[in-house]
């Protein structure tokens, strides 16, 4: 069942693009953090709101987190935006001439 907070993390460019990363495979939050700019203080704190909504998991090797997508997190999703999308069929179906 997708969560709302699933979609209000992914609502976030830079956390988007974490998860967009994160599908070519595992990274640390220092390898996460170095296209932004960011501090690694504000790229934990996405990591925290994508681990909160269940799309993501970490785990600390000693000194150092590493982050990777959780197993069928976006099966909810893909098949909500596929309902989504078969509804905006029926809609356009009437709409008419």
């Amino acid at each position: 069942m997708v969560q709302y907070s699933q979609f209000a993390a992914l609502a976030d460019p830079t956390r988007f693009a974490v998860v967009e990363q994160l599908a070519s495979g595992s990274a640390t939050i220092t390898e996460l953090a170095a296209p932004f700019g960011i501090s690694l203080t504000g790229m934990k704190k996405h990591v925290s709101v994508l681990e909160d909504a269940g799309l993501i998991r970490t785990q600390k090797i000693g000194r150092v987190r590493r982050c990777e997508l959780a197993p069928y997190a976006f099966e909810g999703i893909t098949t909500w935006l596929q309902r989504l999308d078969r509804f905006a069929t029926v809609v356009e179906r009437t709409k008419g001439p």
